[in-house]
């Protein structure tokens, strides 16, 4: 999976913030989404503390790196699929986390299968399509306009 090519599009849809802010689901966030855990230096600091650009960074790199893990464990042929599927399943996973995007059950079906049509009926038929809206369409109308 190209990185680089998925860094820009996260950038795109989770946005940039040099803050802790909540997010929607309300959870503490800053950067390009990145979800404050407790090993962040940033781990029970009030909303609005400023985030450095140097660290955001760092968190984002480390999140990538996450995602590009989580993707080849949940899908054991991730790395010979097209390259746009990567990015498609990437982008959710960041967005998901494994544990919700493992739960896309018959969408994973359909993408080991290798069935890209199928694969996007499935990602829509979800909490994550209605919730997500524009940046879902664009992702699903991306699978489904794959070519193998």
């Amino acid at each position: 999976m190209d990185i680089g090519k998925l860094a820009e599009q996260l950038q795109v849809d989770e946005g940039v913030v040099h803050e802790i802010y909540r997010c929607t689901e309300g959870y503490l966030t800053f950067g390009c989404g990145h979800k404050v855990i407790e090993r962040d230096p940033e781990y029970g600091q009030p909303e609005g503390t400023p985030v450095s650009k140097e660290r955001i960074n760092e968190a984002f790199q480390k999140d990538l790196e996450d995602v590009a893990i989580d993707c080849n464990r949940l899908y054991s042929e991730f790395r010979k699929m097209p390259e746009e599927v990567k990015q498609v399943i990437g982008n959710m996973m960041f967005n998901l986390g494994l544990k919700r995007l493992a739960g896309f059950k018959n969408m994973q079906k359909a993408v080991e299968a290798g069935d890209w049509k199928l694969a996007s009926e499935e990602m829509k038929d979800s909490k994550w399509y209605r919730q997500v809206k524009t940046r879902a369409v664009r992702l699903c109308n991306r699978m489904a306009n794959v070519r193998s």
